[in-house]
């Protein structure tokens, strides 16, 4: 029942196969390594990839990777323990081959009878447990068959009985109760006395107390006044006064509506040095000193550990006993692992880590470096920091080239306009981020096209407007030639997958190197807009679809990439959809280094994240640095 299986090391070589089928898994195998192995997502063992689902299972002490492979439709519930079972044999007939780590031209073709024999053990026990679990119990067997006659008859004297019972409870004199008993029933009664006369009442003295104190409980405290009371607040609310507000003459000079050149745009000097800064690619978030010395700061219990079991064997004797809990290596469980994945995980998710992604990046530690040999003087701490920090960096580097410069020239050589679309949610940052890219593009000489696509939010189109003003007073006409920047717009209400069609045309009509297509803002959950969104990238094509979100979220971040995707492939009814081709990471001076945020996006999507947002000028643009921002993200 299984079509394919296959033994081979990390380094890539193949020790031994099997193929019940003739169909091709090679694609299947590739798409593990690359999606999965290499991308270090390996907390879940299981993946789908066409028709076939692939399990596997990592041996982390020889390097080795085992690989099942059989189609969907099937439910084979004996695979994990074939898995292992299959780790152990090899493990054991070839323990001295994979010690030497030099496979040379050793062959395991003999595995192969070892092989079907222990499938065929494992499927003939699996038929059993499911014949076993299908097979109905006879009537001896049921619990039915265990009631006699006597015990279903029901009898009416049994009922009588306990009715003239109950009755003879009911008509029991209320002096047979005990004190105490009713005492304990009220929680008013239990600060009573309970004391009794010789007649089994209670005395007159006795009551006397009891009435007193009821009447005491039923005044009311007086209430405390405070001697120095608070002096009143003024009801209502004060006037507001804001700086370099009031008069309508100042307001006339912020009124940029009616202006229709660079009037009320001029640069100021710290803008016109901003000129000229961007030119080449753009530059990485810079690392901070303090976090190359963090390395060890997580280990500080465990030295503080060492350092006290090694002064009380120094006090027991013997100079060399300080290292007893140092020397000698050991393999390294599930069991020893858990207490540090645990802590690791809620210093994740501390960091602004969604919390199913701290899930998944623990699961992927262990299964990393279960069964794995620690060093002699490695601790468990360290060892797990360390694996979690490569695989971090993974994760953040981009799986494919990323060059927009080399591929908006590209474009420009084969005459036509290089179109890259921003969406994301409300209030991320689209517009103000799309101004940065164009300023980072015209600096390198390329003109640019932006479309404002976003028909639907009140001032949309005058943001865009004023954007274009500026950059074009930073970048002017005469030094270029041309404008650099130019705006294209039909107000509010239309369709955006039309206008964007129409920016593009002219663009390309008037040799405009780069489209820049801002789309409205939209709550992943916003089925009418997340349509209109698909149908603007399914009829425009563009050439990369940014998401735009912000530093600040946590598992939100999470949810808004997963539907941003889905909807994109719902409703572009197509075979082979466009979905999310890059982030752009905006707002990430905002969070000193709780930096989780860009692990959930590029983990979520596996897509990279292209800009990096750290500021309000145009020259705040870079490029995410993986290195930094894991050490960012492991800083205590």
């Amino acid at each position: 029942m299984l079509d394919f299986f296959t033994i081979f090391s990390k380094g890539g070589i193949v020790l031994w196969c099997f193929q019940g089928t003739s169909q091709l898994f090679t694609p299947s195998v590739n798409a593990l390594i690359k999606s999965v192995i290499l991308q270090e997502r390996t907390g879940n063992n299981t993946y789908s990839h066409e028709s076939l689902t692939l399990k596997y299972k990592l041996d982390n002490e020889f390097e080795l990777i085992f690989v099942v492979a059989y189609q969907n439709i099937l439910q084979l519930s004996y695979v994990d323990k074939f898995l292992t079972d299959i780790q152990l044999k090899f493990r054991e007939k070839y323990k001295n081959v994979l010690l030497s780590r030099f496979y040379g031209d050793k062959s395991f073709s003999e595995f192969t009878e070892l092989f079907n024999g222990l499938l065929k053990e494992t499927e003939d026990e699996s038929k059993r447990d499911q014949a076993a679990k299908k097979k109905m119990r006879t009537f001896d067997e049921s619990q039915k068959s265990k009631k006699t006659v006597s015990s279903m008859i029901e009898r009416k004297d049994g009922k009588e009985e306990k009715r003239v019972n109950k009755g003879k409870e009911n008509k029991m004199p209320k002096e047979t109760l005990e004190p105490p008993i009713a005492a304990q029933s009220s929680p008013v009664l239990t600060s009573l006395s309970v004391s009794q006369n010789s007649n089994g009442g209670l005395d007159e003295e006795t009551r006397m107390k009891n009435l007193q104190k009821l009447l005491n409980k039923n005044k009311k405290k007086p209430t405390t006044v405070n001697k120095s009371p608070e002096p009143s607040k003024p009801k209502g609310k004060k006037e507001t006064k804001w700086d370099n507000s009031g008069s309508t003459k100042d307001m006339a000079t912020l009124d940029f509506s009616s202006s229709t050149d660079t009037v009320g745009f001029m640069p100021s000097k710290d803008e016109q040095a901003q000129v000229g800064q961007m030119k080449g690619d753009l530059k990485d978030i810079e690392e901070d000193e303090d976090d190359e010395v963090v390395d060890d700061s997580d280990d500080s219990e465990e030295v503080v550990a060492e350092q006290k079991s090694s002064n009380k064997s120094k006090s027991s004797g013997g100079v060399f006993s300080m290292f007893r809990n140092l020397v000698g290596s050991k393999t390294l469980t599930a069991e020893s692992l858990a207490p540090a994945l645990e802590k690791m995980k809620d210093h994740l998710i501390g960091k602004n880590v969604a919390s199913d992604i701290a899930v998944k990046l623990c699961d992927s530690v262990a299964a990393k470096l279960e069964g794995k040999v620690l060093g002699t003087f490695g601790s468990v701490a360290s060892t797990v920091k360390n694996t979690l920090q490569e695989s971090c960096v993974q994760i953040l580097s981009p799986r494919r080239r990323v060059d927009i410069l080399r591929d908006a020239m590209e474009a420009k050589q084969q005459n036509r306009p290089y179109v890259i679309t921003f969406c994301g949610v409300n209030g991320v940052g689209k517009s103000t981020n799309l101004a940065k890219v164009c300023f980072w593009l015209i600096e390198n000489g390329l003109s640019v096209l932006i479309a404002a696509c976003d028909t639907f939010r009140s001032g949309a189109v005058e943001q865009l407007r004023t954007h274009v003003r500026k950059l074009n007073a930073l970048h002017p006409k005469d030094k270029h030639g041309r404008e650099m920047v130019q705006l294209y717009e039909r107000g509010y209400g239309k369709d955006s997958a039309g206008i964007a069609m129409e920016a593009i045309a002219s663009a390309r009509d008037y040799h405009i190197d780069v489209v820049l297509v801002d789309t409205a803002g939209r709550m992943q959950d916003n089925e009418p807009l997340m349509r209109a969104l698909s149908k603007l990238v399914k009829v425009n094509q563009p050439d990369l679809v940014l998401f735009v979100g912000e530093a600040l979220v946590g598992n939100e971040a999470v949810d808004q990439l997963v539907k941003f995707n889905q909807a994109l492939a719902d409703h572009s009814q197509s075979a082979t959809p466009r979905l999310i081709d890059g982030i752009i990471l905006t707002k990430f001076d905002t969070i000193d280094d709780k930096v989780g945020a860009a692990i959930s996006m590029t983990y979520t999507t596996g897509q990279p994240i292209v800009f990096v947002g750290t500021g309000q000028t145009y020259t705040d643009l870079r490029n995410l640095n993986a290195k930094a921002v894991v050490s960012a993200l492991l800083k205590p």
